[in-house]
């Protein structure tokens, strides 16, 4: 998944981005309220974390900004502000959930899963489709009850269209979402990667999970357990 952080304190923000890297997730780094819209526009994030106390564009005004463009954008604030009427303020704002400093970071990373999947759709942790089952807190595989061993990019390329199951993602959106910024893309990437997936959740080519849709991009193609 790939989450916007906008945070003026520097280290502060290193660090919680080195943080949700490990973690497995893409960050975009913003330092004020304007080059966090910039970035929002630009990288289309699942997810921003935004401190209130910005230069440039106030916290508030940015997220004011994100609803403006992407109403569905899972927002959460991040403040040194711990009075109830600001954490109110916040919220009336249109941020989805509120953290305070100090903070466990993993409790963010926790707290941002679950706004990612309730996005989706999803409320619950585990994603059930029968034979196939999906963990996105623990990056947690499973077939048949057997762990699936995948590489970083499998796990990203695998969530990513999972969250967006039954519907059709393009080639350069999974591209995005593969690749950071400023790294040397392959187009033919997400087809190597696509292949691997295939062969490691369907072996016997039963399941079939992922379809393919000339000209349009891949979906994922399994219906939740107990789902119609």
């Amino acid at each position: 998944m790939r989450a916007l952080l906008v945070e003026d304190d520097e280290t502060l923000r290193h660090g919680l981005a080195t943080a949700m890297r490990a973690a497995g997730w893409q960050v975009d780094e913003a330092a004020d309220g304007r080059e966090g819209l910039y970035l929002a526009e630009e990288t289309a994030p699942d997810v921003a974390v935004v401190d209130l106390g910005l230069p440039q564009m106030s916290g508030m005004e940015l997220i004011a900004a994100l609803r403006g463009d992407r109403r569905d954008l899972p927002v959460l604030i991040l403040t040194a502000r711990d009075r109830w009427q600001d954490k109110v303020a916040g919220l009336k704002a249109g941020a989805d959930d509120y953290m305070v400093k100090p903070f466990h970071t993993e409790e963010l990373l926790a707290r941002l899963e679950a706004l990612v999947r309730r996005a989706a759709g999803w409320a619950q942790p585990v994603l059930d489709f029968g034979a196939l089952r999906f963990e996105p807190a623990a990056q947690r595989v499973e077939l048949h009850g057997a762990p699936v061993e995948l590489t970083s990019f499998e796990y990203r390329l695998l969530e990513y269209l999972v969250l967006r199951a039954g519907q059709v993602v393009s080639r350069a959106e999974l591209i995005d979402r593969l690749y950071d910024q400023d790294f040397d893309r392959d187009s033919n990437t997400v087809e190597v990667f696509v292949g691997r997936l295939r062969r490691k959740l369907d072996p016997e080519g039963t399941l079939k999970p992922i379809e393919t849709l000339r000209g349009r991009g891949y979906r994922f193609a399994l219906t939740p357990a107990g789902g119609s």
